[in-house]
């Protein structure tokens, strides 16, 4: 697959701290990849890179296979965690000024300020001062000051920042559909469930390394334990200590059994039918990915 950025071994110290130690990832068009890390982990580091902001000590950063350079601008729309809108501007004049930035043309600018306004159900807002908004509103104002120059790859830090369940919502799905036309989008977020729901990639940063990356899938599955939840009725038959298995008894009707490596669901599926235990459901408890990220955030 065609790789938008690339990310080679990159470094970046300040003074005596080393921020960011050999971080290595891409990203293609149509994906999203979650950047996740507690704080301090060195991911605002990386964002300030790959906008050009600060430049790396070590490692490249190769844009559409070119050396990153300020010449890419163009084409990265970001929407940092802190807002940074000028209050005293008219919601409306304020995305033409910042489209006009991007390099688009005034007329182009207004027409696109105008649509996506009207997509977020904000074309009332025209004529308002930053100021006069909310704080969920303002974050919305900045998203489309984001992507209205229609940008190659997207950085959103903490997108959903301050907004309501419906508004979230409907960022999200703008979101996915950036996605589906072809942008690579980074998300950068501390709420783990969001990047599970919406990150088809993921790269774990703690103290500077990047200790995970990978297939979103793949990773709640690799090297996890294989844990099934099991509902049936009736009175269950064999004591613990009879099964080949760990098992834990959360509540009535329910078992949680835990599978070594060298046991095959059918094997398990098969012991119970023959102790003519009443099976009503038997699936498999994929691992959420907060649980991963603290399990190894802890451990590193």
């Amino acid at each position: 697959m065609e790789q938008l950025v690339r990310l080679l071994e990159v470094s970046k110290r300040y003074g005596e701290k080393i921020a960011v130690d050999q971080v290595s990832f891409s990203i293609s068009p149509g994906q999203i990849m979650g950047l996740l890390g507690p704080n301090g982990a060195g991911k605002t580091s990386i964002i300030r890179m790959i906008t050009t902001i600060t430049q790396a000590d070590a490692g490249r950063i190769l844009f559409q296979d070119e050396p990153l350079s300020d010449k890419h601008q163009s084409a990265i729309g970001y929407l940092p965690e802190e807002r940074g809108l000028y209050k005293q501007m008219f919601v409306g004049e304020h995305l033409i000024y910042l489209a006009r930035l991007k390099g688009m043309e005034k007329a182009a600018a207004r027409s696109a300020a105008g649509e996506w306004l009207e997509k977020l159900q904000l074309s009332a807002r025209w004529g308002q001062r930053v100021e006069e908004l909310s704080k969920g509103l303002q974050q919305q104002v900045q998203f489309i000051a984001t992507v209205m120059h229609r940008p190659a790859l997207i950085i959103l830090d903490e997108p959903f920042s301050g907004l309501d369940p419906v508004n979230a919502s409907r960022l999200k799905e703008e979101i996915l559909r950036l996605r589906d036309e072809g942008a690579a989008i980074i998300l950068s977020t501390h709420r783990m469930e969001q990047a599970e729901s919406i990150c088809q990639q993921i790269v774990l940063i703690n103290q500077g390394k990047n200790i995970l990356s990978g297939e979103l899938s793949a990773i709640q599955t690799f090297g996890q334990p294989r844990r099934y939840a099991i509902t049936y009725e009736g009175t269950w038959p064999a004591q613990p200590g009879e099964m080949p298995y760990s098992l834990h008894f959360p509540s009535p009707g329910q078992v949680l059994a835990e599978l070594p490596d060298a046991v095959r669901p059918a094997e398990l599926i098969s012991y119970l039918i023959e102790k003519r235990i009443d099976i009503q459901s038997f699936t498999r408890e994929i691992p959420s990915l907060n649980e991963i990220f603290i399990r190894l955030v802890n451990h590193k």
